[in-house]
């Protein structure tokens, strides 16, 4: 009897994946439980096992930039009993061995995730590398060294014309990975179905500043996003409109304040969730939060971890950028982008003074909040900020 596997759904948002690396190759025996094959969905690389005992019989899809739609077979196995009775040779069961069988191959070589991905597409046997990460782990930076110092094969005459023909246009073609696919029809849902309005105001950040540096005497590290997002989570409690989705039927008005917080990787953008921030302190918002943005970094981060969320904040602080406007992630019903802290003119008492300020705008949906919902909102974010203290009782 054969087995097919089939491209998982490994999340409910996914509709194709790409296949990074398979673990097992042609004519190897599988035991079920073991990894099969590693899979790029929208969000994350994970490892998917094998279900039953048999023999890989033929690998219909190669690891590789292919975009695969969920359900499509990807393998064939073959049960171990009709494997033994094509070839006799092979083992019945996962402890059998076969006759005068050869050494036990090497353990499987340690490789992140992200390293996995980066060498399907750039042609890189990372099986054969030598790990520098922890234990012997292969990381990236193996990977794009690897690249960097292999020897260029030459190209048929057909593939250097047109390798001549991108250079004179001056691009190259780099395929779109899953997380820039969805990102893609995401934002283009939003842009094209919810009505944005935008709201902004300035925070003066002076006490928090004082409050941070008192923290950071004290062996805490917090960063700034860490009072934004305890800000948010508060002010989300105290504006319920703003912790709402749309629905046809219905307004979706969520008892949790679950903020997705935008974090930068290598393969996209990815947006980690601190479930119940409404009911965390500072420095536990602060520990899970780093956490998350290095499992997004590393593409270990699990489904459960970036599904869901109410509402959202985008941070460009740390690139200079005074002051911009971001796309809502749907069903959410409002994104918080936050600009730079920087030392600006202010006005304080009829007269000219210095103060650290910071840029918050509001991308809100219309059909959601009103104006005035919005603006308390902000307001309230504006008050937590300015009289940080708050948000430690």
């Amino acid at each position: 009897m054969t087995i097919q596997v089939l491209m998982p759904a490994l999340s409910p948002t996914m509709t194709e994946g790409f296949v990074v690396a398979w673990h097992k190759r042609e004519g190897d025996g599988v035991k079920a439980g073991e990894v099969l094959v590693d899979i790029e969905t929208d969000k994350a690389v994970m490892e998917v096992e094998a279900t039953a005992d048999g023999v890989l019989e033929h690998i219909e899809h190669a690891a590789g930039p292919q975009a695969i739609a969920v359900g499509t077979v990807i393998a064939v196995l073959r049960d171990r009993a009709a494997a033994a009775q094509t070839d006799p040779a092979l083992p019945t069961t996962a402890q059998e061995t076969k006759p005068a069988a050869p050494a036990a191959p090497a353990p499987r070589q340690a490789v992140t995730p992200l390293a996995r991905r980066l060498g399907a597409e750039l042609g890189v046997q990372v099986s054969e590398l030598t790990g520098s990460g922890p234990s012997g782990r292969v990381v990236k930076a193996d990977v794009v060294k690897a690249a960097e110092q292999r020897p260029r094969s030459p190209a048929a005459p057909g593939m250097l014309a047109r390798q001549e023909a991108d250079s004179r246009a001056g691009a190259h073609e780099r395929p779109h990975g899953s997380i820039r696919r969805v990102t893609a029809q995401r934002l283009l849902q939003s842009t094209q179905t919810i009505p944005h309005f935008y709201l902004t105001v300035d925070c003066q950040l002076d006490e928090l500043l004082e409050l941070k540096a008192q923290f950071d005497a004290d062996g805490t590290a917090l960063t700034l996003n860490d009072f934004v997002i305890a800000a948010c989570a508060r002010a989300l409690k105290r504006v319920p409109q703003a912790n709402a989705s749309w629905s046809e039927d219905s307004m979706l008005l969520h008892d949790s304040a679950d903020i997705a917080v935008a974090v930068s990787t290598p393969r996209g953008l990815l947006t980690p969730i601190i479930f119940g921030a409404h009911a965390k302190g500072l420095q536990a918002t602060s520990s899970e939060m780093r956490a998350l943005a290095n499992a997004a970094r590393q593409g270990s981060l699990a489904p459960h971890q970036y599904q869901g969320g109410t509402f959202s904040i985008s941070n460009l602080g740390k690139w200079g950028v005074q002051q911009f406007t971001a796309i809502i992630n749907p069903p959410q019903a409002c994104i918080l982008a936050v600009g730079a802290a920087q030392a600006r003119p202010v006005v304080r008492s009829r007269s000219m003074a210095v103060a650290t300020v910071m840029t918050c705008t509001l991308s809100a949906d219309h059909r959601v909040l009103d104006g005035a919902d919005a603006a308390e909102f902000l307001s309230q974010v504006k008050m937590s900020l300015e009289k940080p203290v708050t948000m430690l009782l």
